[in-house]
């Protein structure tokens, strides 16, 4: 406990230094002043993006189903290492020659000339709605970690972990934010690595053997589901090109030449951490069956091998570092719910001639209601971190991702394409989770993962709907052509 309390300290120390350093100002606050280090972009982007799951839900769909689940890992990397080359850079040139897009909904309206703000009010309410269920999960991981790990309520777990993140985010902004990433992300990196190896070098006999007694499916990569399982899992890295928090760290980079070094730090500090995580869940598995360890829940297969192995100031190290991946993805969601809320809601169509220290006190408010958005949600105890994620990882994939990568690099689209696409996407993700139809007893959701159709189908949307419509304007053609240029 004394090594969770000097954790928080730390973390409330950077959101003061954050507060006195860059939040005069609603760039400053919203995107640390473009003038961010490539590791510290590197790092953020990773540790905000591998939240509680890469510590508790990865572990634990690994503990159940062995091999398979590491497509999952697979194809998240991937996806990942794409995302570098294909939005990163562009990314960054092209939101700040859009008149200093500082949002995603902002790049959209600017790059579509979206003058009456129909292309930004839909992607604000997407982005509120999915990261208030994305933020959830965090807060679902935080609850169980203090009950699991302390012996306290699980409602008590999660008013303290967003408590934090709250305060942090609340007074530091953007830039208290990446920098407390890159300390979680540090934290969450040696952690990963430590807990696997230890578990195997206790073990007692081969782990294969032992995995084998278990289930013979869990050596298996296909395990006991289908090639559609398989495309699934792996499709969880076209979720990447969509997710307002992972890009809008490379708007944030001091320079677009700084790419190639933050991609670089990103992919190793990504690879390792997902290596980890697979062997956390595969190790824990055999080392709770040899040993007899009872594990009512998969997803705190990390927090049990925590305790049982190590001293417990090493254990509070690992359990901070859990902490850390649960803050870091709750503290990035908060922050762009709250830019979405400021700059698409309330300067649009609120008050125009708002100043910035209002911009900024209206932002941290925001910050505190979608924090009690999140917990309200999380009050179902039994929600699976996994699932919570998977839902909202889908939910943006498919609404922003075409979108995304199309306004890049396809100078034809226009601003019907842009909505048919992201209305399509999203509508398509939510069918497929909520709708009552099933094939042969299984729910859509459950055959092929909702993100493929509703990628596929959004892509399909953006171009018949830009061909059937006008061309851009000239003026939108010259912007286009203005970032090609820069590359």
């Amino acid at each position: 406990m004394i090594s969770l309390a000097g954790y928080f300290l730390v973390m409330l120390g950077i959101g003061l230094y954050a507060f006195k350093k860059s939040t005069s100002d609603l760039s400053g606050y919203m995107l640390g002043g473009r003038d961010l280090h490539p590791a510290v972009v590197a790092l953020s982007a990773g540790a905000s993006d591998m939240s509680g799951w890469i510590m508790m839900g990865l572990p634990g769909a690994m503990f159940v189903s062995g091999l398979s689940s590491t497509w999952i890992a697979i194809g998240l990397v991937a996806g990942a290492w794409t995302n570098y080359f294909l939005v990163a850079p562009r990314l960054r040139v092209y939101t700040e020659k859009a008149d200093d897009s500082i949002t995603i909904p902002d790049y959209f309206a600017n790059r579509f000339a979206d003058n009456r703000n129909i292309l930004r009010v839909i992607s604000a309410v997407v982005i509120i709605i999915f990261f208030t269920i994305y933020t959830s999960s965090g807060v679902v991981a935080g609850g169980k970690l203090f009950e699991s790990s302390f012996g306290l309520s699980y409602e008590t777990g999660m008013y303290v972990t967003t408590g934090v993140v709250v305060l942090y985010t609340l007074f530091g902004g953007f830039l208290a934010v990446s920098m407390t990433d890159f300390v979680q992300g540090c934290i969450m990196f040696l952690a990963l690595i430590v807990v696997p190896l230890v578990t195997y070098s206790l073990l007692d006999q081969p782990m294969p053997a032992t995995l084998t007694e278990i289930n013979p499916d869990m050596l298996s990569w296909l395990g006991a589901g289908s090639v559609l399982g398989i495309i699934s899992a792996l499709a969880w890295g076209l979720g990447y090109f969509g997710q307002p928090h992972i890009i809008v760290r490379f708007m944030s980079i001091r320079r677009v030449q700084d790419m190639p070094t933050a991609r670089r730090i990103g992919m190793s500090w990504m690879i390792v951490a997902a290596l980890g995580a697979v062997a956390t869940g595969i190790c824990g598995a055999a080392y709770a069956y040899e040993k007899g360890i009872a594990v009512d829940d998969p997803e705190t297969i990390f927090l049990i091998l925590s305790q049982v192995l190590f001293h417990p100031l090493v254990a509070g190290f690992l359990l901070a570092a859990i902490l850390a991946a649960i803050m870091s993805t709750i503290s990035s969601q908060l922050l762009v719910s709250s830019s979405s809320l400021t700059e698409d809601f309330y300067k649009t169509f609120v008050r125009r001639e708002a100043g910035n220290k209002e911009l900024v006190f209206v932002g941290r408010l925001s910050v505190i209601a979608v924090a009690l958005c999140a917990i309200y949600l999380a009050y179902n105890r039994d929600s699976s971190i996994l699932d919570l994620v998977s839902n909202a990882w889908a939910g943006f994939g498919a609404a922003f991702g075409p979108l995304i990568i199309l306004s890049l690099y396809w100078k034809r689209m226009n601003l019907a394409g842009a909505i048919a696409g992201m209305v399509v996407g999203a509508a398509t993700v939510l069918f497929w989770i909520y709708a009552p139809i099933t094939v042969n007893g299984n729910s859509l959701s459950s055959i092929i993962y909702e993100i493929v159709p509703g990628f596929i189908m959004a892509c399909v949307a953006i171009v018949l709907v830009s061909l059937l419509t006008q061309q851009p304007d000239k003026e939108i053609s010259d912007l286009y052509d203005e970032v090609e240029e820069s590359f």
